[in-house]
């Protein structure tokens, strides 16, 4: 907006210094041309006073003629009668028909020339027996000026100083004016795009135009209004987080309470997927309060540390237990917690379905585009045929079939993506998950 106004503004602006500038300089050449005519006009009286003064002394006449004809764009002759070229004096020698009508006139005369103009004056001699036809005339021929003659360049430059002067003038109003709007956009541009982070920015004082102030206005009201909501949405989660935990909590000491074996470890199974689902219902709707709408985490950092956190276990159980990782720091579009959460889901799954001693391989290393590739691999039996990891409840393992959902919810938010297939390591083709993080 700013720099189409400046380009509107300039474009505007030396159109008009062309229209003016133009005619303006071609006037200063008409003045000039004017001013040396008045100046011909002049010499020609002073001419005709030497000239009608002399008589007959050409001497005195010629003196006079190399003294005037200086080269400055007046040219002064004397056309004596006669044929012969050499009794006129001055730089111009000859007749035309103008001459003749001048001389038997008795009138003076301003004519056109190619390159300005010509006064012709027939110069009385006194006395009666003068004939008209013996009256010498003076010829002024004046030169149109030149580029650098009569300060015409000088005059000419000073436009053109002025011209810019005023196109610089106005190209820095129009930029101020072009910022006075630009501003209070950018920041609130700014504003809306720190909307997304953990903490709420400060409200943005409605500034600029109009129009600028009306939409700024606006915008407040309605970020204050999704706040409001929000904080009533937190606390309405935090609400049924407690009313459900106490059921849960009483409906456990039931169980607890069945004479049957079965049907107590069958109920508190099922108790414990229930808490466990109301756990990443309550933490879901938390993530926008926890980690802001666009999230950023060291990946490698976070998935390297909680790798490592389960190497001992590996050790307890005799498994071979291998990690391949990169340099970092590598940014990933992941909270922390959910990193966590995701190698937590995705090694407890080797660790519950693999058989003791089998092996374990992690890899890490960098995405096509920015971010991460995780990969873990084992030594078991793999996963079920027509696994569907975007399903929720259904694992075919015996388990409430969350963990792989989770993984794939976290990696495609991410912009990345989730992907199964079959591991190398011995003793079987056990299972091979790939998880692509995106960048922030």
């Amino acid at each position: 907006m700013r720099r189409s106004l400046i380009t509107t503004v300039a474009a505007a602006v030396s159109m008009v210094l062309l229209a003016m500038l133009v005619p303006m300089a071609l006037l200063l050449r008409g003045y000039a041309l004017e001013d040396r005519i008045s100046r011909a006009a002049l010499e020609v009286q002073a001419t005709e006073t030497v000239v009608s003064g002399a008589g007959g002394d050409r001497g005195a006449v010629e003196h006079y003629l190399s003294r005037i004809n200086d080269g400055s764009g007046i040219d002064t002759t004397v056309l004596y009668p006669g044929l012969d070229l050499s009794t006129d004096l001055g730089p111009h020698p000859g007749e035309d028909y103008r001459v003749v009508d001048a001389r038997t006139t008795g009138r003076a005369r301003l004519d056109d020339a190619d390159d300005g103009a010509e006064f012709l004056v027939p110069v009385s001699l006194g006395g009666s027996s003068a004939r008209p036809e013996d009256t010498p005339v003076i010829r002024v021929v004046v030169h149109e000026p030149g580029w650098t003659e009569s300060g015409i360049l000088r005059s000419w430059l000073v436009l053109l100083l002025l011209g810019l002067a005023l196109l610089a003038v106005a190209l820095a109003l129009a930029d101020r004016l072009g910022r006075s709007f630009v501003q209070p956009i950018r920041a609130l541009a700014a504003y809306a795009g720190a909307l997304g982070g953990r903490n709420r920015p400060e409200p943005v004082a409605p500034t600029g135009p109009p129009e600028v102030r009306e939409l700024t206005s606006a915008l407040n009201r309605l970020v204050s209004r999704i706040q409001v909501l929000l904080e009533r949405e937190r606390a309405g989660v935090a609400d049924l987080s407690h009313r459900l935990r106490t059921p849960i909590t009483t409906l456990r000491l039931r169980v607890e309470a069945l004479p049957d074996d079965g049907d107590r470890e069958r109920l508190a199974a099922d108790l414990d997927e229930l808490e466990a689902m109301v756990d990443h219902v309550v933490r879901e709707a938390r993530r926008s309060e926890r980690e802001g709408v666009v999230p950023s985490t060291d990946g490698v950092a976070v998935l390297s540390e909680r790798v490592a956190f389960w190497e001992p276990l590996a050790q307890d159980q005799a498994r071979p237990f291998s990690f391949r990782g990169i340099a970092g720091p590598v940014p990933v579009r992941a909270s922390e917690e959910d990193l966590v959460a995701l190698v937590d889901v995705l090694l407890d799954n080797v660790f519950t379905h693999a058989p003791e001693g089998s092996p374990v391989a992690v890899s890490l290393g960098s995405r096509a585009g920015g971010g991460l590739v995780l990969v873990v691999e084992d030594g078991g039996p793999g996963f079920p045929e027509g696994l569907d990891v975007v399903r929720r409840g259904t694992s075919g393992a015996g388990s409430t079939g969350l963990g792989l959902a989770i993984v794939d919810k976290t990696a495609t938010e991410s912009g990345g993506g989730l992907s199964l297939g079959t591991s190398s390591l011995e003793p079987y083709d056990g299972a091979r998950v790939v998880v692509e993080l995106g960048a922030p």
